[in-house]
């Protein structure tokens, strides 16, 4: 009897249980929350298309743009000119930069230009008996004569047989072998061509130097040549007179400065082409390393954009009825951080910032300054759904 009571008790406390956990789940009916639908915020502008300046920045070394390196013709002993002959000694137009000592060679030359007269006045007794008319002339070259100074121009003989006879007695020979040895005595000394400075200098007084040795390199200081590398494209826009702002990257001084010169040839090497700015002031230095920004004309019905707004080279975002869209854009020209880009359509509402995730499609609202929104902001929609379990 026991047994058969237990056994009921527990039937009873079983039902019981399923009862009251049935209970439980009808009576947990769980509502969720409302679905919430992020709506970014971002920077737009309307596209307006019209003529865009092109700049183009670049750098380089500066040149002086007047320089000849200075190589011995003659050998002897170097001697200072009118300064001494050291690095960043300055020269006036006309001053002796390089004096070797030529009285050896100096020597010579007055023992041939004796031996001429020598034999200038062998043959004036003959000249004077068969050619009266040319020894008036040659009478007068001799009378003109110096051993120290170059020889005079030779008489014009209008007379051939006069022209041969004086030909066989070696004078022509003779004279130009003299002036010869004239032209080749100027070597002995080098003077400045322009106003300048002596950059550098392999030897000093008292070195011997010989034939093609190399002494030093002489620049001129008030002009100066700056060597920019433009890419072939850039310097499609170039032109020779565009205005270049220049600027020291030690301290905040700036120079202006003129295309000169256009190369026509890519380096093949660099795949860049060679642009020459010429430039004048008076506190520049060879070597100096510059910063150029270069104005180079407009392109015309175009718009400027950051480079980061690019998508797959040929795209950008724009925002249409609080949607983000794909337009087709071409560029034409790209700086360090901007580009030029032709394309959109006038009115089109472009985006001015890159947007984190953006895609087609991706609802959007353009950022108001008057309103002052400035972060995402999270917009909540109620959605009538119920769920069963």
């Amino acid at each position: 009897m026991r047994k058969i009571i237990n056994t009921v008790i527990a039937i009873v406390i079983i039902l019981g249980a399923v009862l009251y956990a049935n209970h439980l789940v009808k009576s947990n009916n769980r509502v969720k929350p409302p679905a919430k639908k992020v709506v970014k915020t971002v920077f737009a502008e309307t596209a307006q298309n019209g003529p865009v300046p092109i700049s183009i920045t670049t750098n380089g070394l500066l040149m002086a743009k007047n320089r000849f390196e200075l190589f011995a013709e003659v050998q002897g002993i170097l001697k200072n000119g009118t300064r001494e002959f050291k690095p960043g000694q300055i020269f006036k137009k006309g001053d002796l930069l390089i004096n070797i000592d030529a009285q050896e060679f100096r020597a010579s030359l007055v023992s041939a230009r004796s031996n001429f007269q020598n034999t200038i006045a062998g043959m004036m007794a003959d000249l004077k008996l068969d050619y009266p008319r040319a020894y008036d002339q040659w009478n007068g070259f001799l009378a003109d004569f110096d051993l120290e100074k170059p020889l005079p121009a030779l008489p014009e003989i209008m007379d051939k047989k006069a022209e041969f006879f004086i030909a066989g007695r070696g004078v022509t020979s003779a004279y130009y072998a003299i002036k010869n040895l004239e032209e080749r005595l100027v070597k002995y000394s080098i003077r400045a061509p322009y106003d300048g400075v002596l950059a550098s200098a392999s030897v000093t007084e008292g070195t011997l130097v010989r034939p093609g040795q190399n002494l030093g390199e002489f620049i001129a200081t008030d002009v100066y040549e700056l060597m920019l590398s433009i890419a072939p494209d850039a310097s499609d826009y170039l032109n020779i007179g565009d205005a270049v702002s220049l600027r020291a990257r030690a301290g905040d001084r700036t120079f202006s400065g003129t295309v000169t010169r256009i190369n026509k040839r890519v380096d093949p090497t660099t795949q860049m082409v060679q642009v020459f700015v010429e430039t004048r002031d008076p506190s520049l230095k060879e070597g100096m390393y510059l910063e150029a920004e270069i104005n180079a004309g407009s392109v015309e019905d175009a718009i400027l954009m950051s480079r980061k707004l690019l998508i797959d080279e040929s795209s950008i975002y724009a925002v249409k009825d609080g949607l983000i869209v794909l337009l087709d854009v071409r560029p034409v020209y790209f700086m360090p951080n901007k580009m030029v880009v032709r394309g959109i359509a006038d009115g089109s509402m472009v985006l001015t910032q890159p947007v984190a995730g953006a895609h087609s499609g991706m609802m959007v609202q353009v950022f108001d300054a008057q309103k002052g929104v400035n972060n995402d902001e999270i917009i909540s929609q109620q959605q009538k759904t119920s769920t069963e379990n």
